[in-house]
Parts: structure tokens; sequence; C-alpha cells
């Protein structure tokens, strides 16, 4: 069984090669789309991660500091 579209066979392997390829293709051009929206917004600073690389010490400041404002034991038992 064979489903030839202007010669070309769709359900052979390389059918599934061809598809897989373009699909990963369109993931990979909407993530990059996706960060460099994240970034423009203010939403996420990538630059500074990619300080990481260059300035990776045990006492070098933290890229980002961590507020602990958690409530245990709210009245409908969930954690903020």
């Amino acid at each position: 069984m064979s489903l030839e579209i202007y010669g070309f066979d769709l359900i052979s392997l390389n059918a599934a090669y061809f598809f897989s390829i373009v699909f990963l293709t369109i993931w990979l051009y909407s993530y990059i789309i996706y960060l460099y929206r994240a970034q423009a917004t203010g939403k996420v600073d990538y630059e500074k991660y990619g300080k990481l690389a260059l300035d990776d010490s045990l006492d070098s400041k933290p890229i980002e500091s961590i507020q602990n404002n958690t409530i245990k034991g709210d009245d409908n038992g969930l954690v903020r």
C-alpha cells in the first residue's frame, strides 16, 4: 500500500524523516521567537543567565534573590 502525491510516497520512511524535520524546524523557530519576545517584554533577562558561564565561582553573587514569602497553614490548606 502506498500513498503517492506528486511522486512522493507519504507512508515511506523518507516521508517520516521529512515530516519530523519540518515539525522540529517549526518548533525550533517558535521557541526562538518565544525567547526573543520574553526578553523584549522584560519577562526574563537571559543575558544575566549567559553571564553565569563567565562568572561561575562560589563567592559570586546570586543571579536572582529568593524571597521567602510562603504562608503555611492557610484556611484552604494551600501554600502560597
